[in-house]
């Protein structure tokens, strides 16, 4: 059996009231895989603290000390989700053979993880854990959801549909993965794009009465830089908006024409107040989705440090 070191990596924000509890079922998953010989026993997890504002990084540091398959890194401010995830991937691949990425809700079934590994033994350099229902999800989540998918891939943006960070990664797609240097980073996008041998392993997500950090707008967040930064086709659409609109006022100057020649005018005060909203209207939601391309490659041009990671646990050597 081919044992590989594999890194769990776990972003972290605010989870002190939960984080003992996450270490210790993720650490009986880990320590399965290892006595069942399909990971090296120099496996580890990894807690990256995105700028908590509670103990998250003090737990962190204790939990190190007590299991030394645990350690951690603590990022200078909160970076969000996506950029937490990065810091802790960038870190792991230098020190690992394979990462799984997982929340530290655990909302996602950790059981699966040997399902994982199989997969990766059996040549996946990806493997993406992909719910098999939503039956645990609100009827608003469903259908938020499945509209945001359907958007996507109508824009031409690859993405694996149920699919959230839950995946493994082989260090070769880790390393092809660091090439990538976006600022606003959307990792769902970006993973597909890497093009090697993927599979799926499937699960079903549980209830949780613990707290969730992506609420909705964080979510119409995320699906924003989604499209923003894999398709240009908003863009193409006020363009083709703008030729329709230069069309139908053509046909309309010429009715107007007409009407003044050939009959009475009559004033049209409603119809005159109806056009100036909608034609300002789509002026202003245009503008917006300019404003947003415009900002991302402000963003990107600037060329900043994406994190900055302010300190290690004494075990960072895993």
């Amino acid at each position: 059996m081919n044992r590989n070191k594999l890194t769990l990596v776990i972003p972290c924000y605010n989870e002190e009231s939960i984080i003992d509890s996450t270490v210790q079922e993720v650490l009986i998953q880990l320590n399965g895989l290892i006595a069942s010989d399909r990971i090296s026993s120099e496996s580890n997890i990894l807690l990256i603290d995105d700028g908590s504002k509670d103990k998250t990084w003090e737990r962190i540091e204790e939990l190190s000390k007590k299991h030394l398959s645990v350690c951690g890194l603590k990022l200078s401010r909160n970076c969000g989700h996506q950029t937490a995830l990065l810091a802790g991937l960038m870190h792991a691949k230098e020190k690992c053979d394979v990462t799984i990425s997982l929340d530290a809700d655990l909302q996602d079934d950790i059981t699966v993880l040997k399902d994982f590994i199989d997969e990766y033994n059996r040549g996946s350099d990806i493997v993406y854990g992909v719910r098999s229902d939503r039956s645990s999800d609100t009827i608003f989540k469903r259908a938020s959801a499945e509209f945001f998918y359907r958007i996507l891939s109508f824009l031409g943006v690859k993405s694996i549909f149920n699919h959230a960070d839950y995946r493994l990664m082989s260090k070769r797609a880790l390393d092809v993965f660091s090439q990538y240097k976006e600022t606003n980073l959307y990792i769902r996008g970006i993973i597909p794009l890497i093009g090697f041998k993927h599979s799926i392993v499937l699960y079903k997500r549980k209830p949780t009465e613990r707290p969730t950090h992506y609420p909705f707008f964080k979510m119409l967040q995320l699906a924003l830089d989604g499209v923003t930064s894999f398709s240009i086709k908003p863009l193409r659409f006020i363009f083709s908006l703008g030729v329709l609109m230069f069309f139908i006022s053509i046909i309309l100057l010429g009715y107007a024409g007409y009407v003044k020649l050939y009959g009475d005018t009559v004033p049209g005060w409603t119809s005159l107040m109806f056009t100036i909203l909608f034609l300002g209207g789509i002026q202003l939601f245009s503008i917006g989705i300019v404003g947003e391309y415009i900002g991302k490659i402000y963003s990107e041009v600037k060329q900043r440090p994406r994190y900055i990671i302010k300190k290690y646990t004494l075990n960072n050597s895993l």
